[in-house]
Parts: C-alpha cells; structure tokens; sequence
C-alpha cells in the first residue's frame, strides 16, 4: 500500500477495528456479526489527501457506540461554497450514489471548534424516525437493499437508496400518497439522520413558510429542489416496478438481509395466515375480485345461495394478502419473511406452502423449524412435503369433517384416551414498585377493601352454565394414520371442553413432531392469533388497504414496503432493548419514541457531535478571541448563503 492510500482509522481508540472476544459475542448477540461479518467499509481505503481535505466523506463507524448518521456523497453543495473541499467534477457518478457514513466523535469536532473550526452548524430534535433511520444505517440495510431492488430503469438519476428510505419514511408515518411526500419529508426525521448533505431547512421567500433546500442528483430540475427527490419520480419507479419481481425480491432479498443480520430466532417458529384487503367496488382496480361476504368478513359461495338468501350477506371486491410471519416463543418481535399479494378469489393454501418452498430455496434448511397455520391450510402432500424435504414440524388444527378427528372423538367418548388437565399459563403479574411511598401504599390497600366489599354487597348475576367452562383436558393419540393423503405420521392432541351443563366440545390439534408436552403443543398454538392481531394494527393504524391507486404493481409496492418498515421498526426495537412495545400498534410506538431532547449539531469534516443547547452555549462563550473570530467570519458566510437558499422556488 502507497502513501496516497490508507486505512482509515475508525477512531482513536479502535484504530483498525480488532475486537476481542467479548466484542465479537456482543456484536453477534445484537445482530452485529462476528469479525468477520463486519460491513465493508470497515475495511475500505480512501486517499489521505481527500480525507484531509475533509472531502471524501469516508466510511467511519463509531465502534464503541454503533451510532451512525448516514448520508450520500454530493447530494447537497453548501450554499457558501464547498466547506468539505470537493469539487463536483472530481466526484464520480459511483461516488455521488454511495451511501456514506459520518462518524460521532463529539470530543474531536469539540476540540475543533474550539480553534475556530467547524462546517455547519444546526439545531435538531431527535426524532424517533432520525434514530430508527441512524439505526438501519449504521448495518448499510438501505445499502443492501438497493442492492438488490428490482429497478425497472436502467440508469437512475437519483441513487435507489434514497427511493427506498423515502418510500420507508412515507409508511413510516402511515402516508401512502406519493404526492404527500413533501409534507412527510419537511415535518419527519428522515433528513436529520442523513445529515445536512440529504438537505436542510430554509425559508420560502413568497410566504415565509419553512421548507427544505436540497441540491438533489442531477441538474433537471428548474425550480430549487425542496424534497431529496421528487414525489412523481417514487410513483413512477413504483408503478415500473413489475409485481413479482417485486414479491421475489421481498421474499428472497429483505429476507436475506435479516438472515444476515441474525435476526431469526434459534427455535425458528413461523406462522402463516391469509387476509383479506378490501377496496372501493369498482372494476378498475387491476387483478381484483368481487365476492359475498358475512358480516364477520368470511366469504361465502354464492353459487349456493338464492337471490334472497344472497340479500343477507354484502359483496366486496378484494385481494388477498398471504404472509409468512416470524416470532419467538414469548411473542417479542414480529418478522414477515414472506408475501404474496393476489386476486381475492385465489385460494391462500398453495400460495402459503410456494411461500415456504420458495423460503427454504432462498435461505436454506433449519431456519423454519416450525409451522404454526390454520385449518384452512389443511393440505396432506404439502403437509408431508414440509416433514420430509425441509424437515419442517407443521402444526394445525383438524376440521371437524375429517376422519381423523371423527375417529378420535369416537375413541374419547368410548373412554379409550387418557386425559390430562390442562391449565392456561400463569400470567405474569405487574411488578410492584420498589420505593412505593407509603401514602399511596396505604391509599391502595383502601381502595382495594373498598372493592372487595362493594363485590361482596352485590355478587354478579349467574354465570350461563352452557357457556362457562369448567375444565380442559387433552389427550395424546399417536401415530395415526386416517390421514392417508399425508405421507407423514401424524400426531393428535385431542382437547376436550366440559361446561358447567355437562356438555363436552371437542378440537384437535394435528402435528408431524412427536408429542412430548401436550401443554407446549397447546401454548404453542396460541402463538398463532398473533398474525391476525397484526393484520388488524396494520389494516385500522398503518393503512395497509388504504390505497390510493388502482394499478396492481402499486398496490403490491404499499403492501411490500409497509410490511418492510414494519418489520424494520420491529428489528430496530428489538436491538435497542424496547421489547415492550413490539406488541403495541405503530402509532403507539411512535407516540412513546417521540419525547426526546432537541440537541445541537456540529459537523467537522467527517465527523458529527450532538450537544445539548447548554452544554453548546457554554463552550461558545468560553471561546478564545482568534476562535470566536473564525467562527463570527464563517458564521456569517453561513448566513448569507442560508438567506439566499430558494432562488426559484415552486409557487406555494
């Protein structure tokens, strides 16, 4: 290596990145990977001269923090002139694409701007969306899906990885209007987290308003850039987009890239289910059915039904969305690593099983070790092909017009099976606060003597003895084989429901793994109405099925990208430690992250540090003299550059 080319140090105390031990288990325990493992440009040479000048922008990772901002390479000329010393003809098209990463090191840029030296300063509030951004970045995940995006274009003036983070952005805050995009960008935390090169705010000299200046990717525009890019270049390049490459890329790519980040769990459970997505009846939306349904949305066969009898039920037109989704066994976090979005008449069965046929060609066997579904999903050959090809345990419920489940009641009513009780887990209860001050100790303890009482002077009314439910019990039938049309052994867990009447109900649960636990099997199959609560927060709080087009390939993109930054937003809470609020809906999280500090950003060369407004206030006034002038000269250049940002700027 030539002394024009060194590696850069990533910071003082972790100059070429070597991690011990210690470090290579933390990072693969937070989905960081080993060394190994570690992003490429922990590794990649830059010219000293560049990086001198401050103009390359490196790749640098703070190690110790993981704390990244990312932004892109010549997306935005300060308005004073290049403070990072580059020349755009001396940045390459490649360069201008890449996404880049600047480094937090709050006491190099501090030490700095105490000599007087800085390139721009700004004021931000850390947003919920900046630090969900900062966060996907620092593991180059928009990198990597742009990598690997099906672009209908051959040549893009605007690097894919920008289409992505605004497409995420826009789902992230339930907006699916491709022309909303402006008001989205201004008002989130997207640009905040790529820093001020994506763009920053000015003010709109008609009307005072405050908006964005962005110098943007190419020079098409006659109007100053006010958005990254704009609204009618994310809708054509949605619109291009073919729909099954667009489920492909879901399916094998986005997947992929959370295999790679360790994002599935070691016991590998995965649910699948099928919904419904509603839209206006109107024949123009593309590859859509028009259906009878009941008033609990399940359809029924028209074809059976009189013209009277039709009366009672509604017809909807319709797709289906077929999901493949990821859990662990305490239900902590929430993956789709599979989706297919069709006609509503299509059947969900086969579509789900080419789901997880098409999961294991893409990522290999020992990922999916168990397959919770529906009754719907009852299907032998597929049930068989899952045991002994990909050497999946599937788990499902039998209908009651099997002759499976008819000869294990016939067995369970001529006392032929052991039963066992069945208890539901013992839910854990709220802990109680430690340092509880005794006023509000004694204040409960009342309240409590209050209710209790109130309870005893007036019992409830009777429980309906045909409804309340007495016991549960199960039984284990082995090895059976009624099922002929499986290839497999099938195990049974018969449940038996006795009510306070005497009457007993009866359902079954079929599974290809030998019993050892009734009780697991059942829990276990509780997991599975996790899917459908998921399917509601995405339908009543993410707009899923709110569609504003009714071409196919952009309904197919608002499905795949909001199940993507669903996903994203559950793999970024999971590696900051906030488990909690993996279960509540997404505008909840979002009302939860939202209350943050406002901090003060300083950038210096490929440096950033965030100082709170004292902490900045402070080290301005116990500046030296020769430093409080160079900062008063480069400040003012600042602001005379700032006041003439829009120069032709769209009509408000």
């Amino acid at each position: 290596m030539n002394s024009a080319a060194k590696t850069i140090a990533l910071n003082d105390k972790f100059a070429h990145c070597s991690l011990n031990n210690h470090e290579q288990n933390e990072r693969s325990h937070m989905g960081f990977g080993t060394r190994e493992e570690l992003p490429y440009f922990a590794h990649r040479e830059w010219p000293t001269d560049r990086r001198r000048a401050g103009g390359d922008l490196a790749h640098a990772t703070h190690c110790a923090k993981f704390r990244l901002i990312e932004v892109s390479i010549g997306t935005y000329s300060f308005p004073y002139g290049h403070a990072f010393g580059v020349d755009d003809a001396a940045i390459s098209a490649e360069e201008r694409s890449t996404v880049m990463l600047f480094e937090r090191n709050d006491r190099r840029v501090c030490e700095a701007f105490r000599n007087g030296e800085f390139d721009y300063v700004d004021a931000a509030g850390e947003l919920s969306e900046t630090d969900f951004f900062r966060a996907i970045a620092s593991k180059q995940v928009l990198e990597k899906l742009a990598a690997t995006y099906p672009s209908p274009a051959k040549k893009h003036d605007v690097p894919l990885w920008v289409y992505i983070a605004s497409n995420i952005s826009m789902r992230f805050h339930g907006v699916h209007q491709f022309n909303a995009y402006p008001y989205v960008v201004r008002a989130g935390g997207m640009v905040q987290a790529f820093g001020p090169k994506m763009g920053h705010k000015a003010v709109h000299p008609d009307t005072g308003d405050i908006t964005l200046s962005c110098e943007g990717f190419n020079d098409k525009n006659d109007y100053d850039r006010q958005t990254p890019c704009d609204p009618d270049y994310l809708r054509k390049m949605a619109r291009r987009t073919e729909a099954d490459l667009l489920h492909q890329w879901f399916n094998r790519d986005v997947t992929g890239i959370f295999k790679q980040h360790h994002a599935f769990d070691p016991e590998g459970i995965f649910i699948g289910d099928g919904t419904y997505l509603f839209v206006p009846d109107n024949d123009a939306y593309e590859s859509s059915s028009r259906l009878l349904f009941d008033e609990h949305n399940h359809p029924v066969d028209s074809t059976k039904l009189t013209k009277k009898e039709q009366a009672a039920y509604t017809w909807k037109r319709c797709y289906k969305l077929v999901s493949l989704i990821h859990t662990n066994r305490a239900g902590e976090f929430f993956l789709y690593a599979g989706l297919r979005v069709v006609s509503g008449k299509d059947h969900e069965c086969p579509l789900l099983y080419e789901l997880v046929d098409d999961f294991v060609r893409f990522h290999g066997r020992g990922i999916i070790q168990r397959l919770i579904l529906d009754r719907g999903f009852i299907d032998g050959p597929s049930i068989g092909r899952c045991k002994k090809q990909h050497h999946i345990d599937v788990l499902i419920p039998a209908k009651t017009n099997m002759d499976i489940y008819k000869d294990a009641v016939g067995l369970a009513e001529a006392d032929a099976l052991r039963f066992q009780t069945w208890s539901p887990p013992t839910p854990v209860p709220k802990p109680i606060p430690v340092h509880r001050p005794e006023a509000v100790r004694k204040r409960e303890d009342q309240r409590q003597r209050t209710l209790a009482q109130r309870r005893a002077e007036a019992p409830p009314p009777p429980a309906d003895p045909k409804k309340t439910l007495v016991r549960s019990e199960m039984a284990a039938i082995p090895a059976l084989e009624t099922f002929s049309s499986c290839p497999v052994p099938i195990h049974a867990a018969l449940n038996r429901e006795t009510y306070g009447d005497g009457h007993c109900d009866y359902w079954m649960l079929l599974d290809t793994k030998p019993i050892v636990s009734l009780a697991e099997i059942r829990n276990e199959y509780a997991l599975r109405p996790v899917i459908e609560e998921r399917h509601r927060q995405l339908k009543c709080f993410s707009g899923i099925e709110d569609f504003s087009s009714r071409s196919f390939s952009l309904i197919v993109n608002q499905v795949a990208f909001v199940l993507l930054t669903y996903s994203l937003l559950q793999w970024y809470l999971l590696r900051t430690e906030r488990k909690p609020l993996n279960t509540k809906t997404q505008s909840r999280i979002l009302d939860l992250l939202r209350p943050v500090f406002s901090v003060i950003v300083i950038y210096y060369q490929n440096y950033v540090a965030f100082l709170d407004p004292l902490e900045y206030q402070e080290m301005v006034l116990t500046l030296s003299e020769p430093a409080r002038q160079k900062i008063l000269a480069k400040t003012r250049r600042l602001r005379r550059g700032l006041a003439h940002q829009l120069q032709k700027p769209r009509a408000p």
